[in-house]
């Protein structure tokens, strides 16, 4: 029976949308990794903290634009490039399932390099359909797409 070495996990999200003033908010993130045996909690939860924070950027703000005429990058450094600040995160919440793997390695560890990020996008978009009823299927969300 083949076996897997890989950490894997979910991401819930919560969202306010307020049609009247025309905000949308993340409220609320858990996110629950099974990642064999955690050696660092601390370490960990802040990797796939990070990890979380970067997906909220590819799905709400960050958005790379081209000069139609010339295809040269118009937001080709960070003052026009907007990614995720201290206001747009809320706590995320993060688990860890514990998970005994004598198959991946005699510690049983799997690696959490950028499995935070894988999902983040789409439970978004989910959380956004969820609440407003429509489906957003082009990054980064924004407002226009939504209302």
């Amino acid at each position: 029976m083949p076996k897997c070495s890989h950490a894997f996990g979910a991401h819930f999200i919560e969202v306010r949308v307020d049609e009247a003033l025309g905000t949308a908010r993340i409220s609320r993130i858990v996110t629950t990794m099974a990642a064999g045996r955690i050696l660092n909690a601390k370490t960990a939860r802040s990797q796939i903290s990070g990890g979380v924070i970067f997906g909220l950027g590819m799905a709400l703000t960050e958005e790379t634009l081209r000069d139609p005429r010339s295809g040269r990058v118009m937001t080709a450094d960070l003052a026009d490039y907007h990614v995720p600040v201290q206001a747009d995160v809320p706590d995320i919440d993060v688990h860890f399932v514990e998970e005994k793997d004598p198959h991946v390695n005699p510690l049983g560890i799997k690696g959490i390099g950028e499995v935070g990020i894988t999902g983040v996008a789409a439970a978004v978009a989910n959380a956004f359909f969820h609440a407003t009823g429509k489906r957003v299927r082009d990054l980064p969300i924004t407002l226009d797409k939504l209302l």
